[in-house]
């Protein structure tokens, strides 16, 4: 077996695994909202898996691209525009790579993760306006975090292969992430939101035939007569997948504008969804204070959309993936500081 097949299939083993542990999928009784130590707890190890597995990218990810030489080195250098020092001798140069790779991956990672939370803010929106359980939260993240890993795979491939077959379409990742930063930025919240106007809603009742008072009301389908029919809780899972599909929208272009490699966009985007569940819950727990990183995100958007760009001008000063890192740490850290030293007034009216 070749080492790039045994390195795909232990990620497999691994998110298989994960996804077993933390969303429950053989432990059907296990359907309490987790406490709020429970889920600093889980959140925590899930965190710590995905820095493990920037240890993984530093000691494996140039076998999957079978690099054993300087030509090797060179051609992937020159295939995802990744700049690092290559000389003649092979170690150095690859320790090098391990570097670049290893940076650009983290960077990736954190800054899924942070779009990973916003996204999680709006579920839990989604999930207060159409009230539903503790129970059926935790089946719907089951199946929206699946649908969202499928949904990176998708993207994720789509976008490699226009990347690699038109270099324009960076540009257009660049413009769409700048849009999408300055619409976040400037984002209003609505002080009423109807549930039955949501597009999926309308969608799901015009697609579906939809029955409002099952007799199991925690069930996705049910049969009326004979009849397959859906429930008003399959049309809430419709429009956490929309929810998932707007979010990929951004975080998969996002992280193209930190490196080109695929396989680094999608462990990225997977390792940073894994533990999402548990993640729900602390946000669920007040973690919401942190009003500020809303902002953070949409600097970052915008700032990412915009190096896509100017891609060339940031070479040209030696901007290199470390110093990527380090904006992107610098901008979600005083987000997160400047919602500590300056509470939100809206916050402290509600807990009063």
């Amino acid at each position: 077996m070749s080492a790039k097949f045994i390195i795909i299939l232990v990620f497999i083993v691994v998110v298989f695994s994960s996804l077993i542990l933390d969303l429950g999928l053989f432990s059907k009784g296990n359907t309490q909202k987790l406490t709020m130590k429970q889920s600093i707890k889980r959140t925590l190890i899930w965190f710590t898996l995905g820095l493990l597995s920037v240890l993984a990218v530093y000691f494996f990810h140039y076998k999957i691209y079978s690099i054993t030489n300087i030509e090797g080195l060179q051609k992937y250098s020159t295939d995802f525009g990744t700049h690092f020092e290559i000389s003649s001798n092979f170690e150095e140069s690859l320790h090098n790579f391990r570097i670049a790779t290893t940076t650009a991956y983290f960077s990736g990672y954190i800054l899924e993760y942070a779009l990973s939370v916003d996204n999680l803010f709006v579920m839990l929106l989604i999930f207060a306006t159409y009230k539903i359980s503790k129970e059926n939260e935790k089946r719907i993240l089951l199946w929206g975090v699946l649908g969202a890993m499928i949904l990176r795979f998708l993207f994720v491939l789509i976008g490699s292969v226009a990347i690699s077959q038109f270099s324009w379409v960076l540009y257009v990742f660049g413009v769409l992430l700048v849009y999408s930063g300055f619409n976040l930025l400037f984002e209003k919240k609505e002080d009423e939101f109807d549930p039955n106007q949501h597009f999926m809603i309308k969608l799901g009742n015009k697609i579906f035939s939809v029955e409002e008072k099952p007799e199991n009301p925690d069930s996705f389908f049910t049969r009326q007569n004979q009849k397959l029919q859906v429930t008003p809780l399959f049309l809430v899972l419709l429009v956490i997948e929309f929810t998932d599909v707007v979010f990929a929208v951004d975080s998969v272009p996002a992280v193209f504008g930190v490196t080109t490699d695929p396989y680094l966009v999608f462990f990225s985007n997977i390792f940073a969804i894994l533990g999402l569940r548990s993640l729900f819950f602390l946000l669920g727990h007040g973690m919401d204070k942190f009003y500020a990183l809303k902002y953070g995100l949409s600097i970052i958007l915008i700032y990412i959309g915009g190096k896509m760009l100017l891609e060339k001008y940031f070479h040209e000063i030696g901007f290199t993936h470390l110093h990527n890192l380090i904006v992107i740490i610098g901008i979600l850290a005083m987000s997160i500081v400047y919602s500590l030293m300056f509470p939100s007034k809206n916050l402290d009216n509600a807990q009063k």
